[in-house]
């Protein structure tokens, strides 16, 4: 299973479902389940984003374990990537999409219970099979399965 690492708040935007939309700078071909890592670092930036504001005021509380940083917090599913924006066009996208950056798209956001501690990378990367087995305890369906050696159907 694949993995991102995201900065707080908005790993917690995207597995509360308020965030449907990542600006990232570059594409990726990959779809799928992917694994929202809260990063150890901190964007103390975001205050400033009315988006991040009206979201947090609505549902934000401190003890809501997808806070948390440094674990996998949530799973989502990489519905598609948007190119138009990083291109110079126009997009419909939403407030979340940033103009001159390619938006992720997610769907199906599943916040875990309790956070899967793990240890992040830069970019779309994938995670260890002893955190994908863990993750797996969390959320038993089949997206998320440990892909294993010789198995039909394995990610």
């Amino acid at each position: 299973m694949r993995a991102l690492s995201v900065r707080q708040p908005w790993a917690w935007a995207i597995a509360r479902g308020h965030k449907p939309v990542l600006n990232r700078s570059c594409d990726t071909g990959y779809r799928g389940p992917v694994a929202i890592y809260a990063s150890l670092r901190v964007d103390l930036g975001s205050v400033e984003s009315h988006v991040v504001r009206e979201a947090a005021t609505a549902t934000w509380y401190a003890a809501d374990p997808v806070t948390a940083i440094g674990g996998i917090i949530a799973v989502v599913s990489l519905a598609d990537v948007c190119a138009a924006a990083a291109s110079g066009g126009r997009c419909a996208c939403g407030e979340w999409a940033a103009a001159g950056a390619y938006h992720w798209q997610f769907a199906d956001p599943r916040p875990l219970r309790w956070p899967v501690l793990a240890l992040g990378q830069p970019g779309l990367w994938e995670l260890a099979p002893e955190v994908a087995d863990g993750l797996s305890r969390f959320l038993p369906d089949e997206a998320v399965r440990v892909a294993r050696p010789g198995l039909a159907g394995s990610n």
